[in-house]
């Protein structure tokens, strides 16, 4: 065999440029890894903490307190409204409606977007609201 033979490309890599449905798909997908495993050792330890009693507890809640732990929080905000609307967004595409172009795009552009200016004011009342 050949070592320098070029091997080739698929298809599709010719046909489709990147857009926002694209990104919106793996953000969708990022969004769900992230929910499923960093929301979930969260919750889990803030149960154990809460059940092994208030030193443990108190220890949670200084590190959730924390700006690290805000940031991870805010961060799971915005993931949960990422994927939140990902999902809305293929329940839709689902019943077959927005499948236009523009409409496609608008909407994937709306989905990566909205979620974070949320999820700024939601961290913005909280943070203002216990200041």
């Amino acid at each position: 065999m050949q070592k320098n033979r070029a091997r080739p490309l698929s298809p599709h890599l010719s046909i489709w440029r990147w857009g926002p449905h694209m990104a919106m798909s793996i953000a969708n997908r990022v969004t769900g890894g992230a929910l499923s495993t960093v929301a979930a050792v969260a919750l889990v330890w803030w149960l154990v903490a809460a059940a092994s009693g208030p030193e443990a507890y108190d220890s949670f809640r200084d590190l959730a307190t924390s700006w690290f732990g805000v940031l991870v929080g805010f961060g799971l905000t915005v993931a949960m409204f990422t994927h939140t609307a990902g999902g809305l967004r293929h329940y839709v595409l689902d019943i077959g409606a927005g499948y236009e172009l523009r409409t496609n795009k608008n909407w994937a552009w709306v989905s990566l977007f909205a979620p974070t200016a949320v999820a700024v004011l939601l961290w913005a009342y909280i943070l203002l609201r216990n200041a």
